[in-house]
């Protein structure tokens, strides 16, 4: 997995695991899906705010290890209050 790309795992409401992934190209961030290791990755247009949050949290932890730069943290809390007016953004712990 490229530097760009930050990858987890999450469970539906439904209790179906999926596995993700986001890869930065340019100033945006482009998610897919899969559900298990061999099915195909599916691009996610509309990508939910727990996904966003996730994105954050690896963006916090790869700025930490100096694989981004320290901006691109502000980036993607811009992109996630533009997507969820007023949605709850963990401070950095």
């Amino acid at each position: 997995m490229a530097k760009a790309e930050i990858s987890w795992k999450r469970e539906t409401d439904d209790g179906i695991s999926l596995q993700v992934y986001a890869q930065h190209v340019g100033r945006e961030w482009r998610f897919f899906l899969r559900e298990k290791r061999f099915d195909q990755w599916q691009s996610v247009e509309q990508p939910c705010l727990e996904d966003w949050l996730e994105l954050l949290d690896g963006v916090r932890r790869r700025i930490n290890r100096g694989f981004l730069r320290p901006e691109e943290e502000g980036r993607v809390m811009s992109m996630i209050r533009d997507r969820y007016p007023g949605a709850e953004i963990p401070d950095e712990s």
